[in-house]
């Protein structure tokens, strides 16, 4: 029998000798290294850092592992995508992977020079790994990994994402930029410039923490930002290795501005309802027993023929019902007495029974015609609209809030346009409607793009935008309301400040239109915002006490106070509040009245 050959100490001995050699133990330390995970912050640990998300906030459970994951929540045409690109070698094979909770939820990697990949899961009740490959082009250097919901399914889950593969010598990131100063600043803008960063192949802005816009040089304007208002500001400097660190901050301050409607209201004022065409369990208040901590008094309702026929009547309340209403030339006494100590009575149209649909020109014409006379008839200072339930719906094909083509929607616009020419400047314009047709229109605008939405949601947004130069206020009724999508993307609920702050933030900071990032409703100023809130738990649902109401004011006008809700501003000229109704705060000893007066003075 041959003798066997000691093949495998022999191969052992010499892989041994050639490992020792100092080159051979580089290069097989290069060669374990290659393979590296590429993608930054995939745990999720440093918040969004590295990420750009359209929609989404870190929480601290559900997890994968460590302290944090990704939430994202669809809404409207936004599928809630989370990216970040990653600079990668050409021609090299990558793995990605991740962990998933939630309906429809999808990896992916695109730009990869080839065939883009993605992977998804239908249902994950618990955290799911999801894992794709893709080899780069020839002369692909960087690619974008992400990872998205579907739409209308809820909120999905992401964590512990990795880009595993050979990693590119990228370089280091940038210098941060200094010298960052303001230059310029107007009532809704704020031009910035900074020293050049040796390095950099663009720069980021930040405002108040977000990032807000990129330029390619050292300079930028910052736009739709509102009148009176601080707002601190950030630059990166980046380039192909990433981004700096932040700059230091510089606060803007925008300047006044001009006034939508009238100058010559208080800095801060107290808005309320008076119920001059009916009595309810709150009792009838004389218009002259109004106290003069009353400064804009909306007399409710005007109400129309029918709700198609845009003629409008106004009818005081009969003595049969109201037995104390004072006669007609008392209350035009009153009015004119309001007026003389520097108050604005305006009448209200539509209310809860109050349908207006101005579905034709001669409707449009008749609302006119009609509004004018009650204006003229007791000598008012302009206009509410209260247009609630069914008065405003968008068509299906209506679906940019800037052009408008519903009827009813295009001629509300020309006819408060035309009254608002024919009065002039001194003309009270305000507007009151509920937070369906306005905030609700972050997530859903009209229809939405495939159909069976109600197309009432957002149906305020065109006419808001269309009169915003014109608008001396706008209220929205903080109550009688579901709960609504904030711009921290949680849902919030009436009962408490963090509601208002939510819904006013909105307002201020401006949103995109059902989650398109193209198509963004822009900020008010606040001296044109004022919050609405029931004054009394037998006015509506949604009453806060007092204290809630301060913590309100805290948080939007001093940034003090204001719970887990972080706001996009800061907005000592926020114009003050509504409530319905002057009579129900009577009722209730006038308990909202203090509490403004005590606020404001």
């Amino acid at each position: 029998m041959e003798r066997p050959r000691r093949t495998r100490p022999v191969l052992a001995a010499l892989t041994a000798a050639l490992l020792a050699l100092p080159g051979i133990t580089a290069l097989s330390s290069a060669a374990r290294a290659a393979d590296a995970d590429l993608a930054r912050n995939g745990g999720f640990e440093s918040g969004l850092d590295g990420w750009n998300c359209t929609a989404g906030t870190t929480v601290g459970s559900p997890v994968h592992s460590g302290v944090a994951a990704l939430q994202a929540t669809p809404a409207g045409s936004d599928n809630a995508q989370c990216a970040q690109t990653v600079t990668v070698q050409p021609d090299a094979q990558y793995t990605l992977s991740g962990y998933v909770r939630g309906s429809y939820v999808y990896l992916g990697a695109s730009g990869t020079g080839t065939t883009d990949v993605s992977t998804w899961t239908q249902s994950a009740p618990d955290w799911q790994r999801l894992t794709t490959s893709f080899r780069t082009g020839p002369s692909t250097t960087r690619v974008t990994i992400y990872t998205h919901g579907w739409y209308g399914t809820g909120a999905y889950y992401a964590d512990d994402l990795s880009l595993t593969g050979p990693g590119a010598s990228a370089g280091q990131p940038p210098a941060a930029p200094t010298g960052l100063a303001v230059t310029t600043v107007t009532s809704s803008s704020a031009t910035l410039s900074w020293s050049a960063v040796t390095g950099a192949t663009g720069y980021a802005v930040y405002r108040d923490g977000t990032k807000v816009q990129t330029a390619s040089g050292t300079s930028a304007t910052v736009t739709g930002l509102s009148a009176s208002t601080a707002y601190g500001f950030q630059v990166t400097a980046v380039n192909t290795a990433g981004e700096s660190a932040r700059s230091a901050t510089v606060t803007a301050t925008t300047t006044a501005g001009s006034s939508g409607g009238t100058s010559d209201l208080p800095a801060h004022a107290l808005v309320g309802y008076l119920h001059a065409s009916f009595a309810n369990g709150s009792g009838y208040t004389r218009l002259a027993d109004v106290p003069d901590s009353w400064d804009v008094i909306d007399l409710a309702f005007g109400e129309p023929t029918s709700a198609t026929s845009g003629d409008i009547r106004f009818t005081r309340c009969p003595v049969t019902e109201c037995p104390n209403a004072e006669s007609d030339a008392d209350f035009k006494a009153a009015v004119k007495a309001k007026q003389a100590a520097g108050k604005k009575v305006l009448i209200s149209i539509g209310g809860q029974n109050g349908q207006v649909q101005l579905t034709t020109t001669a409707a449009r014409d008749a609302f006119v015609s009609s509004v004018s006379n009650i204006i003229d008839t007791y000598g008012l200072d302009g206009l509410d609209i209260d247009f609630e339930g069914h008065s405003l719906s968008l068509n299906a094909d209506d679906t940019d809030f800037r052009n408008p083509k519903t009827p009813v929607i295009v001629n509300l616009i020309s006819a408060l346009k035309t009254l608002k020419a024919k009065y002039g400047t001194k003309f009270v314009l305000t507007m009151a409607p509920e937070t369906f047709f306005v905030q609700m229109g972050y997530q859903y605008y009209g229809t939405g793009k495939w159909g069976g939405q109600d197309p009432r949601c957002g149906a305020y947004l065109p006419v808001i935008y269309a009169l915003r130069d014109d608008l001396t206020l706008l209220h929205v009724q903080d109550y009688n309301s579901g709960p609504i999508m904030g711009l921290d993307n949680q849902y919030h609920s009436m009962g408490g400040a963090d509601f208002h702050i939510a819904m006013t933030d909105m307002l201020l900071t401006g949103f995109p239109v059902a989650g398109d990032a193209n198509n963004v409703f822009p900020p008010l100023r606040p001296d044109q915002v004022a919050i609405g809130m029931p004054a009394s738990t037998n006015a509506g649902n949604g009453y806060v006490a007092p204290a809630e109401v301060v913590k309100t004011l805290d948080c939007l006008t001093k940034r003090s106070g204001c719970g887990s809700y972080a706001t996009h501003g800061t907005w000592p000229a926020l114009r003050g509040l509504m409530t319905w109704s002057v009579n129900w705060d009577r009722y209730a000893n006038w308990e909202f009245q203090k509490t403004f007066d005590g606020y404001f003075g």
